[in-house]
């Protein structure tokens, strides 16, 4: 390629003149930890409620008996901390390895809000310093016994999105959308990103599909229908669940009490289970 820069670590591309295999970029985990499933959590855009989604999915696995983890890969836009009401500040070994948080029923979680002295202080680092802590959260941090660590990516195609589909194993993804058209035609780049560099599609799942009406108990499609139906089919890929908006859970994401909500992805739990 004409413009090729030969660092094949930071590109996509699959071309004559990439100069390692994809196992080349992989990051090994520590000694001291464990990890048996990946599953990370994709949107293609930001604020469609990717976080949400993470930390649903790791309340759900927790539920279900699974020694489960969050790693916050989304460094520029960390939330995952603030939904579980973690605000310590990360310990670490004597080696230098870092000890995660925990939260009140056992989930291992690592992010940079842990890291900041105050949790409202920007991130303002570039590609390759953003991409250089998410190999550090991956393999160098003790996940001790981990059967489900779930990956909250930062939105979109670009840097730092590669660099996990690079540096870490996924199993899988899942892709999070809402009912808007341009998100759904944005989502398909999320899904073509995952095809070209051969994770599986678990399946999609649409935030803010829904509101139900206090009064009458009717769902209002408040943006409209969706046509997540149609990319579903058109990639041969299930809908693991819709979310509803919810006022409730909003408010236990904001009260730090995410374990306290109700199954709502029930689907995406069985389908990350039985994978």
């Amino acid at each position: 390629m004409s413009d090729c820069t030969h660092n094949c670590s930071s590109c996509g591309e699959s071309c004559s003149e990439r100069q390692a295999s994809p196992e080349d970029f992989l990051v090994k985990l520590h000694a001291r930890s464990s990890v048996k499933k990946v599953i990370g959590i994709v949107s293609g855009k930001g604020g469609v409620g990717k976080s949400m989604v993470t930390s649903l999915m790791a309340v759900g696995m927790n539920r279900a008996g699974y020694k489960t983890a969050i790693l916050d890969a989304d460094v520029t836009g960390p939330s995952v901390p603030k939904a579980f009401g973690l605000d310590e500040t990360l310990l670490g070994t004597p080696e230098g390895l870092i000890i995660p948080a925990m939260t009140n029923t056992g989930i291992d979680v690592v992010s940079v809000n842990l890291l900041l002295e105050n949790q409202t202080d920007p991130v303002l680092w570039r590609g390759p310093v953003l991409g250089g802590l998410i190999k550090q959260f991956w393999g160098e941090t003790v996940w001790s016994n981990i059967d489900y660590m779930f990956i909250d990516m930062p939105p979109g195609t670009g840097d730092v999105p590669l660099t996990v589909f690079q540096s870490i194993p996924l199993d899988g993804i899942i892709i999070v959308t809402s009912p808007q058209e341009l998100v759904s035609m944005i989502v398909e780049k999320a899904m073509n990103m995952a095809n070209m560099m051969n994770v599986p599609i678990l399946g999609l799942v649409e935030n803010m599909s829904y509101f139900v009406c206090p009064d009458c108990g009717k769902e209002l499609k408040i943006f409209g229908e969706s046509g997540l139906e149609e990319i579903a089919k058109e990639y041969n890929v299930p809908i693991l669940g819709r979310l509803p908006i919810d006022p409730e859970l909003a408010k236990l994401c904001d009260a730090g009490k995410m374990e306290e909500a109700k199954e709502y992805l029930k689907e995406a739990v069985e389908a990350v289970e039985n994978m």
